[in-house]
Formats: structure tokens, sequence, C-alpha cells
């Protein structure tokens, strides 16, 4: 049985960095549709405190899902044959937003879109889009080890690209925590040690399907009937807390390894507060007394929460030891975990070859 190794990387980072001070002049409002009394800088420092989000990075108005997901693309591949490619999964929620039309364009699929920009010949590179919520990289990374391990392929090209600043509601407070970006993959069938060592994968929707979801805009008054993403932020962060250190033990009992064993935890980046409790949680769980520095490398402070782009994006800075003080080599064991709309949470074990 081929092992899975990640053969490159690349990310779509864009330009436009947006400081907290963009949202000194927004009119929030509440679900109730009541304006916020609280001051704005009040708000803004109030979510940083939570978030850890100091600017977030958002993509000119020219560019679409596509662009962005192809610019990753070209990256990862460099190096390779693109016609060698047995699949591109593209792992995306809302397909190509266009700046001031708030309609979703998926037909074809962002995935069609990216193998004719890269010029593709071959027929049997398929192409398709998985909407998982924010896991939907992680879970992308996941099926294709699914094909690889059946012998039947040998490489699969998983990007995670989204543009969250279209589809958020700029009369809500959460609209500070999203922003733009797209990350890249190429994972291939490989004799070498290591590589993808197991994974796990939950849905929970009983009483969790709608913490994640699309509804119209707060304010009372505004016109259309475009909908945005919306969230539950404490229900969310209770549900994410409470599982996802869970099925991260899980994925390492899978892998008959231990939290110790562990030189990275390549964490979903939606919020640093909650992500600092969910390594704090699972450290206990694993009954780790103290948590090594640097264990988990964080881009959220200047990058924000961009969904299925985050993990992509910090392991291709990673790789390319493009993060001060953070690094992966030969026989380092990481950690990825995610968890998002649907709800879904995902983790995977990873050995560096």
């Amino acid at each position: 049985m081929p092992n899975s190794i990640i053969k490159s990387t690349g990310c779509c980072i864009p330009s436009v960095a947006v400081p907290n001070t963009h949202f000194l002049n927004s009119e929030f409002y509440g679900p109730d549709g009541v304006r916020l009394e609280k001051p704005n800088p009040e708000i803004i420092e109030k979510l940083y405190n939570i978030t850890g989000i100091r600017e977030r990075r958002y993509v000119g108005n020219q560019l679409t899902t596509t662009d962005i997901a192809y610019e990753a693309a070209v990256q990862a591949l460099e190096d390779i044959d693109r016609e060698s490619l047995d699949y591109i999964i593209v792992a995306q929620n809302f397909g190509d937003v266009r700046f001031g039309n708030l309609r979703t364009d998926m037909v074809p699929t962002i995935a069609s879109r990216v193998k004719h920009r890269l010029g593709i010949k071959n027929p049997y590179t398929v192409a398709y889009d998985i909407p998982f919520g924010c896991p939907g990289w992680l879970q992308g990374m996941i099926m294709a080890d699914y094909y690889i391990r059946s012998g039947d392929i040998q490489r699969v090209l998983v990007i995670g690209a989204e543009i969250l600043s279209r589809v958020s509601d700029p009369h809500d407070v959460d609209c500070m925590i999203f922003a733009d970006g797209a990350g890249a993959t190429v994972l291939e069938a490989s004799d070498e040690k290591g590589g993808i060592l197991s994974h796990i994968t939950r849905t929970d929707t009983i009483d969790k399907v709608w913490m994640l979801r699309l509804e119209k805009s707060y304010h009372p008054d505004r016109k259309g009937d475009e909908l945005f993403i919306k969230m539950d932020g404490h229900d969310i962060y209770k549900y994410a807390l409470k599982t996802v250190p869970l099925v991260v033990k899980q994925a390492l009992d899978k892998a008959g390894m231990v939290l110790g064993d562990v030189n990275k935890v390549l964490m979903h980046q939606a919020n640093a507060k909650m992500d600092d409790a969910i390594l704090k949680r699972l450290y206990q769980l694993c009954g780790v007394e103290s948590i090594p520095e640097g264990v988990m490398p964080m881009i959220i402070d200047w990058a924000g929460n961009s969904s299925v782009a985050t993990i992509p994006t910090l392991l291709d800075l990673l790789i390319k030891e493009k993060l001060a003080g953070h690094r992966l080599v030969s026989g380092d064991v990481a950690v990825f975990a995610s968890v998002g709309a649907g709800m879904n949470i995902n983790a995977m074990v990873y050995r560096m070859p």
C-alpha cells in the first residue's frame, strides 16, 4: 500500500491588508435589527481581544475564488507535470462571488475552472468541488489519501480557496473575522516512509446543523434578498472546545502515537482565543502537563479567518520556512485539525518524509 506524501505546496495571500481601523465608521446591528449602542472602538477592541485579529486580507475587486485558487495551484505545480494529475479537488463554499454581485456562481465547478486555466488536456484528470465548511481542504486531503491508498491513482491537487469578504454582512460584528485566501497541496503516492498516518472525521447535525448558516443582513432597512454568512459564535466555541480535542486524540490513537510525539499542531485559524483553549484542552485530555512553546503556529493576527484556506496557507509558509521560529523537518509529526459548518470536525496525523 503506497503512502500519501505532500510533494509540494502553494498559497495566495491577498495583497490588500485591512486593519481593524477600517471598521471605525461601520454601522453594527444585532440579530434583532437594533443598532449596537457601544461605540465602534470598544466593539473592535473586544473582538480583537477574543480573536487576536488585528488585520485581515481581502482580494482586489477584479479577482474571484477561481483566480486565487489558480494562483495557489500554479505555485504548487511549479515542478510537477500538470497532465499527471489524477484529481483536482477544490474545497470552497460559495463559488465565484463577483464584486458588487452577491449571486453565487458554481457551475461549472471551481475545480473545472482551475483545470481549464491550468491548460490540462488529460480528460482523466477528474475535477470537482467539496463544500464542507472550514474543514473542506483537510477533508479533500483525507479523500485524496483514500484514493491513493486504493492503488488506482498517483497524484492529487487539493486546493482550499474562499473569498469571505463578499459574503459577510457589513452590519454584523462577525464580518471583522472573515478574510480571503487560497492554499494548495499536491499529494502523491510514494514508497517513502511517513506521509499521512491517520485521520478522523465527524459530522454533528442533530442539534448543531444551523450554528453556521446563511441569513439576511442584520440591518433592518437593507434592500434586497442577499444572504450572508452567520454564526452562533458562543455555541461554536463550546462545541469546538468539547469535540476537537477528542477527534485529535482519536486520530493520534489510530496512528499509534501520543501527543508527545507531535512537533506541530496546525489548527484552523478561526479564533486565537478558541484555538488556544482547544490546544490546552487537548493537552489536558492526553495527560500532558506542559504545552511546548511554539507547538501551534498562528497567522490569524494578520491573515484573518479565510476558512478552507487557513491551514494550507499556514502549511505552505511553514514548509517554506517563512514563519519566524517555526519549521518542519524530516521525521517531524504534525497534527492537522479543523472545525466548521456542518457541523464538521476532522483531524489528520502526518509525518514528514
